[in-house]
């Protein structure tokens, strides 16, 4: 056996299902004397909380809760709040997080000293097959190698620079998994020994491609970047972001922000396909000219779409939060066109092309997706640009192009003598309508980086305002 002389680990952990306050007729999540353990042990496990009290007798439970609140742009409230607890409680890395901004690497810039490195995988999973086992691994190490000089051989004894075995509890590496729904992984960065070795709990449900259980490719793929000697992210589109978050295997694309990190350590790979797609990168609320594909409010919240993400702002905190759409609704489409909250069914709906999914918090309706016919939209519509619901007129409205439809929620028709010419609802409004919501009795509908305040009721314009005047630049 190697020696097990490396402290440093890293493990992908399993979150437990907690509810977030989205429900107008339920009082705010109420914090236990359970949750507070369990937010001191998180906050031992991954920021370093000690008994000692820090600068000025500040409580060390206050100051890095302060810490964890800020790396995951929540509100820096030092205490154990709701959605504090909501994000402690999700599935992710188990190593410590920095305080970075984008990729990290580890204290040294740990990293192989040769880019021809070898694996071997020791056992497999009853979960899979040993032909899907042997394809993922392979497909994973890919996903680094394919932006880097890295090589990887496969060796069928001996010992590899990076050893993978599957094994539960107590598996020989003083670091035992805990059993079903906790840790589903641990890597260790570069080093002799046990360096670079990963190890995946036995416990846990892995699977090929389907979104029940963990998909061993997202797993295997973002521990062998602590493998090669990654850390971890803020990036919440980076794979290297410490949460666990399904995306499509047989579409993923390795984001800019980790192809920045490896090559920070490896450099480039000299030999890339020029045709290779590029790398997507996360929207970036500060990008002036960011046009927006989709605004909502949700029971008193804003959401505000953009490519596969959407940033979530809260009444409390006036800093928005980014994440995949994919992670707060995994049945929800990669991408939204349009999207809007019904206050006649408490639902929102996401559009996309000529489907519509509607939710109930996170819960996609039954009978969902449907053809947005369901709003009695006619056959040649293939895409709606915005929706509305307009609370004094109790109608939705639909923007398609140069036009709008009207919706009668209560009677659930299209109203008669529609489609109209928007300069028949706001006269002078010549540009495409791109997004829109309701606020505080105004409407404002975006065009480009631009919005319109503007009354529906009178059809007046108020102001011209930028994107950042609701969501703010977040950096």
């Amino acid at each position: 056996m190697r020696s097990l002389n490396l402290c440093i680990f890293l493990s992908l952990t399993a979150a437990v299902v907690y509810s977030l306050p989205l429900d107008r007729e339920q009082p705010p999540q109420q914090i236990t004397h359970k949750d507070e353990e369990f937010a001191e042990s998180y906050l031992k496990s991954f920021f370093n909380l000690t008994k000692s009290f820090g600068r000025q007798g500040v409580n060390p439970m206050v100051e890095k809760l302060r810490d964890m609140q800020r790396f995951f742009g929540l509100n820096i409230t030092g205490s154990v709040d709701a959605d504090t607890m909501q994000m402690m409680k999700k599935a992710r890395c188990g190593v410590p997080d920095t305080q970075v901004a984008h990729f990290s690497t580890f204290e040294g810039d740990l990293k192989w000293q040769t880019t021809a490195l070898t694996y071997r995988i020791l056992n497999y999973t009853p979960d899979m097959s040993r032909a899907e086992v042997d394809e993922t691994v392979e497909k994973a190490l890919n996903v680094w190698a394919r932006v880097t000089p890295l090589t990887f051989q496969r060796i069928e004894s001996g010992t590899a620079d990076i050893m993978i075995s599957f094994g539960s509890r107590s598996h020989g590496d003083s670091y035992p998994f805990d059993g079903p729904q906790g840790t589903l992984a641990h890597a260790f960065p570069p080093s002799t020994g046990i360096g670079g070795d990963a190890h995946f709990d036995e416990d846990e449900d892995f699977t090929y491609r389907s979104t029940r259980g963990y998909v061993l490719f997202l797993v295997a793929a973002h521990e062998f970047g602590h493998s090669l000697g990654l850390g971890h992210s803020r990036d919440p589109g980076a794979l290297m972001y410490p949460n666990y978050i399904y995306k499509n295997p047989d579409t993923f694309q390795l984001p800019r922000d980790d192809v920045n990190g490896i090559q920070s350590l490896y450099g480039p790979n000299v030999n890339m396909n020029p045709n290779e797609p590029t790398p997507p990168t996360t929207p970036n609320s500060c990008d002036a000219t960011m046009v927006l594909d989709a605004v909502s409010t949700l029971r008193g919240e804003m959401f505000f779409f953009k490519g596969s993400f959407f940033w979530r702002k809260y009444p409390q905190n006036p800093r928005p939060r980014q994440s995949l759409i994919s992670s707060f609704w995994p049945n929800a489409p990669e991408k939204v066109d349009a999207a809007f909250e019904s206050r006649q069914t408490d639902q929102v709906y996401l559009f996309k092309g000529r489907q519509v999914w509607a939710f109930s918090g996170y819960d996609l309706v039954s009978g969902f997706p449907r053809n947005i016919d369901y709003f009695g939209l006619p056959r040649n519509v293939n895409k709606i640009n915005a929706a509305l619901y307009d609370t004094d007129a109790r109608r939705t409205l639909f923007f398609v192009g140069d036009q709008y439809y009207s919706y009668d929620e209560a009677r659930r028709t299209m109203d008669a003598g529609f489609p109209k010419s928007i300069e028949t609802l706001l006269p002078g409004h010549t540009s495409k309508v791109t997004a829109g919501f309701q606020y505080r009795g105004y409407t404002y509908l975006y065009s480009g980086s631009n919005m319109f305040e503007y009354s529906l009721r009178t059809g007046r314009l108020f102001r011209v305002l930028r994107n950042d005047y609701f969501l703010p630049c977040a950096n």
